[in-house]
């Protein structure tokens, strides 16, 4: 698993085995990964947990997988040697299985950067808002300040007595 987006990018993880036991446990990781092999059948269960950090939502992928993959030549487990050809897909395949590995890495590192640029993207957003804001008032301010100075106040002035 990764976490791909939120907070300083931890989650707690924990995996139990049908009867309850806890099979994986770790706390405050930003990404791990675990293998093992099911001893019995029935339903894994495995839990993210956020709740140390409440106000921050976080996207978490995972990934499974299950078994062997079968092989492409159903006479690949055989006695004899495979043929030229035999064994230049199979090596093919394997490096396309760890181009894939590379592409989902490169695909989450991504999502990360945009989930960061977008972060930022709305906070300079707000702060120009902000400026703009406290620039229109400062310059409504100073034009009334100049047009008090130039205004013209007309003075009354009153004669007693002649």
């Amino acid at each position: 698993f990764q976490v791909i987006t939120g907070g300083h990018y931890d989650v707690d993880c924990r995996l139990e085995d049908p009867d309850g036991t806890v099979l994986y446990k770790e706390m405050k990781k930003q990404y791990d990964s675990f293998t093992f092999t099911a001893s019995r059948n029935g339903t894994y269960k495995f839990c993210f947990s956020n709740e140390f950090s409440t106000f921050t939502h976080k996207t978490v992928y995972f990934d499974f997988q299950v078994g062997e993959d079968p092989p492409l030549f159903p006479s690949e487990n055989r006695v004899t040697a495979l043929t030229q050809m035999e064994s230049a897909c199979v090596s093919i395949h394997e490096a396309l299985k760890s181009v894939i590995d590379y592409q989902t890495h490169f695909r989450l590192r991504e999502a990360q950067g945009r989930s960061r640029a977008e972060d930022l993207n709305t906070r300079v957003a707000y702060w120009s808002i902000g400026e703009a804001i406290i620039l229109l008032v400062v310059s409504i301010g100073q034009v009334f300040l100049l047009k008090s100075f130039f205004s013209d106040k007309r003075t009354t002035t009153t004669r007693v007595g002649s």
